[in-house]
């Protein structure tokens, strides 16, 4: 373990000599003037909110790169996932199917709706939604009845599967198709991370019925805040704009609203920088395959840690890079990550398991143990695309 850490420090001074900086972050984003040029033609229109041209040709050009139908932005990602619930027919109390290993968001969006989180297992291989146990696991506690699905433990209906591409990678979606349309489920992807990421060559989030995507500051694009729906369904598209737009009746000045809306919309200004980043969204793809390739070579010669690799049947953006300690070592990773970090690393450990954290530890889960094992073990590694030069 010191052989490595050492030759990891090393690995990454050579790379702060290289770039003429002192800290190696985790993911940072890369601009250059065409997001001031952009910015600066919405300050000059005065079309900064949630009006605005700009808007509009951000959607267009995302659904063209996602090979989406329809992409409606939203100002998050957790916004994007709440309207997404709405969008397939989540209703009050009905459980939701998730998977513990992912961000905080993706379990409070289902709270926001009213409904119940209930908390499934992951695969060791890719850290995404394991479909084996689920349908064991559906098998034992569900029956099928009038077309619905419903926990024989607590008689609630479950609506909903929400998947999601952990870093980047591509869960099994062929298979967990296969079991939501088995169990009656509605299949919601969580690809806030996966932009430019593919499954069997379908862009993620767009093989579910509903998918969204993130352009938080440390995503592969950026807009600052922001996130986006993808769809092929057009009545799902014309009500996520609504919902998004506080449910406005068109009108040239009434303020007309027939139901309840929020304001969820992506403003202008935010969607100028997003429209600029998409036009280098494959240069930063390019870098991003550069720095995990050097992520496998290196990693290649230690038998102390496995490197996550690219899942068979996926392409990946390479988002957020990570390793895997053997079981043996699994103590010392927070002594790992202190140590990068005094040497101004600034790697992270995965995001503790969601049904651990305060609020959502009462909620329904299945055997988690995959997880749990994996928790203790993971480190993410600096990934933004600079780091290729």
């Amino acid at each position: 373990m010191k052989k490595l850490l050492k030759d990891l420090i090393n690995f990454f001074d050579q790379k702060k000599n290289l770039l003429k900086t002192k800290n190696i972050y985790l993911h940072e984003p890369s601009f250059d003037s065409l997001e001031k040029q952009y910015a600066n033609e919405c300050i000059k229109d005065g079309f900064l909110s949630s009006v605005g041209k700009k808007i509009e040709l951000f959607e267009k050009q995302l659904s063209k790169f996602c090979n989406s139908k329809f992409a409606i932005s939203t100002v998050n990602g957790t916004s994007a996932l709440h309207l997404a619930l709405k969008l397939v027919g989540v209703k009050h109390n009905d459980e939701v199917l998730l998977p513990t290993i992912s961000f905080i968001s993706t379990a409070n969006s289902i709270l926001y709706e009213g409904a119940i989180p209930h908390f499934v297992d992951v695969e060791m291989e890719n850290f995404c939604v394991n479909h084996k146990k689920l349908e064991e696991y559906l098998n034992k506690i569900t029956v099928v009845k009038k077309g619905k699905c419903y926990n024989k433990i607590t008689k609630r209906a479950i609506s909903a599967l929400m998947v999601v591409h952990v870093f980047g990678h591509s869960a099994k979606m062929n298979e967990l198709k296969k079991i939501t349309k088995k169990f009656k489920l509605k299949l919601i992807e969580d690809a806030a991370e996966g932009l430019g990421s593919y499954y069997k060559n379908k862009h993620l989030g767009t093989i579910g019925d509903v998918g969204i995507l993130s352009f938080n500051g440390n995503k592969i694009i950026t807009t600052g805040g922001g996130g986006a729906i993808l769809t092929k369904n057009k009545n799902y598209a014309k009500k996520a704009k609504s919902f998004s737009t506080n449910s406005k009746v068109k009108h040239k000045w009434e303020y007309i609203h027939n139901q309840i809306g929020y304001n969820y919309r992506m403003p202008n200004i935010n969607a100028a920088i997003g429209l600029a980043q998409l036009t280098k969204i494959n240069k930063f793809l390019k870098k991003k395959r550069k720095i995990y390739n050097e992520y496998k070579s290196f990693f290649k010669s230690y038998t102390e840690v496995r490197f996550l690799e690219e899942p068979s049947q996926c392409k990946s953006n390479n988002w957020l890079n990570a390793i895997v300690l053997n079981k043996n070592l699994k103590q010392k990773r927070n002594y790992i990550i202190n140590i990068l970090h005094k040497n101004k690393i600034f790697v992270r450990p995965v995001w503790k398991l969601l049904h651990k954290q305060s609020h959502l530890k009462l909620y329904p889960k299945m055997d988690l143990r995959n997880a749990e094992d994996l928790e203790k073990r993971i480190i993410n590694l600096p990934s933004s695309a600079s780091l290729s030069k």
